[in-house]
C-alpha cells in the first residue's frame, strides 16, 4: 500500500478541544519525498451556536465567528470531504504539534459527530507522526546546515521563526495552509541537512516500534516540551517502568537520585507536581511517555559527540554514574510508581467530581460494539429518521449528543419541540452561571481586551465577537 504524508493544521476557537470547535482545516498530501501530490484542502467549518469563542484565540487567527457561518461547512460535511479526499490508505497524518493539540480537536470532531475517534489515525495503514519533536531532536542532536533561532538569549521553536531565519516564506503565521506550507518547507531543511536522523524518526513512529526500543534500550536520548530550552528540551534518561496501557516513566539523569531516594510515595507525588513557587524543592525529574505519541527518542551512542554533551549539558560519565545509582535502588523505583498512581487517582477523583457533560466525555470509556452499529446507522440516517434511534443506544453519552448532533448539522430540520429543547440546551450551557457564565465570562473578557486594544483590526474583531454573542443568545423565558 502507497504511503504518503497528509500535513495538516487547524486554527481553533481556543485551546480546549473538550469546549472548543475547529474553525479552520488545512491541509497538503505529500509523496515521501515531500512533493506535493494534487491540490490543498482549505476549508472552514461553522461554529455553531451553542460555542462561543475564545476572544484570544479570535485575536491570533483573526477568523471570525461570522466567516464560518457564511463561508463553512458543518462538521458532518467536513467529515464526509475528509474520509474522500485526506484519509486514504496509508496516509500518515503529520504537522507541527499536532499530537497534543490537532489530533485532540480531531479526536473530539470525530467522537461528537458519531465517528470512531481512533480509526482515522490507524485504519487502513494509516498513521501519525507529530515534525515538532523531530525538530526539537534535529536541534539538539544533529544542528549543522540549519539556523536556529534564539529569542531573549534562549533557544526557541516557533515554526514561524525557524522559517524566517532559513530563508522560507511564511507571510501569514497562524493560517492553517501557510503554516502546513511552512511546515512541510522545515521538514525539507531536516530531510535534506540531516536525512538519517529524519528517516529513524519517521521509522519510530509506531506504538510497537516505541514500545520495542524502550525494551531495548535501559537509557536513551529523549526530546520533550517538559525539558528546558537552555539543554535543547533534550535529556538522556533510563527507564523506570513500563505499563502497556500507561506507557513509560523515564528518569532525567542529569539528576542525581540519591536526594530523593528517602522520600515516600506522597513526597515524590508533591515533588512531581508543577510549581512556579522559587523557593520550592528541586522537582522530581521523571516524564510519562505514550507510547502511541510518537516520541522522538535515540540511542545513546550519539553522546559521544562532544557537542551534544555541551548542547544537552550532560556526559556519559554522569549518565554511567546516574544509573547505576538507580539501580541500586529498587525502592525509589517502587516509590515512584506508587507516587504515579497516586497522582492518576487524583486526578480521576477531581474529573468525577465535576458535572459530566457528554461533549467532554470521550476518554471516560470506548463506546460498545452495538452502539458503535448505531454510530454508522446515525451517520447514514436523514435527520428526521435521527430522534428515532435515542431509546436503541445505550451509551449514555451518545444518547445526549443525538439531539446535539442534528441541532448542530441540520437546525433547518429540528421540529418545534427539537428547536425549545435545543434552546433550553443553549441557555443551560452559554447563560447559566451567572457572572462564572460562559457568556458572562466571554463578555468580561472583551471588555478587558478592549480597553487595552488600540489596533483598529483588533478592535474591528471585537466589535465582531460581540455582534456574535448578541446574534445567539437564546431565549430568556426559559421554564
Amino acid at each position: 500500500m502507497t504511503q504518503s504524508f497528509f500535513w495538516y493544521d487547524l486554527e481553533t476557537s481556543g485551546l480546549n478541544p473538550r469546549a472548543q470547535r475547529i474553525m479552520q482545516f488545512a491541509g497538503q498530501r505529500t509523496d515521501m519525498g515531500l512533493k506535493p501530490i494534487g491540490e490543498p484542502v482549505n476549508v472552514l467549518i461553522k461554529l455553531s451556536d451553542d460555542i462561543l469563542p475564545d476572544p484570544d484565540a479570535i485575536f491570533v487567527t483573526g477568523i471570525t465567528p461570522q466567516s464560518t457561518v457564511q463561508d463553512g461547512i458543518t462538521e458532518v460535511e467536513f467529515l464526509k470531504l475528509f474520509y474522500e479526499q485526506v484519509a486514504t490508505p496509508g496516509t500518515i497524518f503529520v504537522g507541527y504539534n499536532t499530537i497534543r493539540f490537532d489530533d485532540e480537536f480531531m479526536r473530539f470532531l470525530h467522537y461528537r459527530n458519531f465517528y470512531d475517534a481512533y480509526e482515522w489515525q490507524w485504519r487502513d495503514n494509516r498513521s501519525r507522526w507529530d515534525l515538532l519533536d523531530v525538530v526539537r531532536m534535529t536541534r539538539a542532536l544533529r544542528p549543522d546546515g540549519i539556523q536556529w533561532p534564539i529569542v531573549d538569549g534562549k533557544a526557541t521553536n516557533r515554526l514561524e521563526l525557524i522559517t524566517k531565519l532559513n530563508g522560507v516564506s511564511h507571510e501569514h503565521a497562524h493560517d492553517a495552509l501557510n503554516d502546513v506550507i511552512a511546515s512541510i518547507e522545515v521538514a525539507k531543511l531536516i530531510k535534506t541537512n540531516q536525512p538519517k536522523l529524519f528517516d529513524w524518526l519517521l521509522k519510530l513512529r509506531g506504538k510497537n516500534d516505541v514500545q520495542r526500543f524502550i525494551k531495548d534500550n535501559p537509557t536513551f536520548i529523549y526530546s520533550s516540551s517538559k525539558f528546558s530550552s537552555e539543554t535543547e528540551k533534550t535529556s538522556v534518561v533510563s527507564v523506570l517502568h513500563t505499563d502497556d496501557a500507561k506507557g513509560a516513566l523515564v528518569y532525567d539523569l542529569r539528576n542525581d537520585p540519591t536526594k530523593f531516594k528517602d522520600l515516600t510515595p506522597e513526597e515524590l507525588a508533591d515533588r512531581w507536581r508543577y510549581t512556579t513557587e522559587p523557593e520550592a524543592p528541586a522537582r522530581l525529574p521523571v516524564k510519562s511517555i505514550k507510547y502511541n505519541h510518537c516520541p522522538a527518542m535515540s540511542p545513546t551512542g550519539v553522546l559521544s559527540d562532544e557537542g551534544v554533551q555541551q548542547r544537552l549539558k550532560i556526559t556519559p560519565d554522569q549518565v554511567r554514574q546516574n544509573f547505576a545509582k538507580l539501580r541500586s535502588m529498587p525502592g525509589l523505583v517502587e516509590n515512584i510508581v506508587k507516587a504515579r498512581d497516586l497522582l492518576d487517582d487524583e486526578r480521576g477523583e477531581q474529573w468525577s467530581k465535576q458535572t459530566p457533560d457528554a461533549d467532554a466525555a470521550l476518554y471516560d470509556g470506548f463506546v460498545g460494539d452495538g452502539d458503535k452499529k448505531l454510530m454508522a446507522v446515525a451517520r447514514a440516517a436523514r435527520p428526521d429518521e435521527l430522534s428515532s434511534l435515542q431509546d436503541d443506544i445505550h451509551d449514555w453519552r451518545l444518547r445526549e449528543l443525538l439531539p446535539r448532533f442534528k441541532a448542530r448539522n441540520y437546525p433547518e430540520k429540528l421540529t418545534d419541540e427539537e428547536r425549545a429543547e435545543w434552546e433550553k440546551y443553549r441557555y443551560h450551557v452559554l447563560v447559566e452561571g451567572g457572572t462564572e457564565s460562559r457568556l458572562a465570562t466571554f463578555m468580561h473578557r472583551l471588555g478587558e481586551l478592549a480597553k487595552a486594544e488600540q489596533d483598529e483590526d483588533k478592535r474591528y474583531l471585537l466589535e465582531e465577537l460581540q455582534l456574535y454573542a448578541e446574534s445567539i443568545l437564546p431565549v430568556t423565558d426559559i421554564d
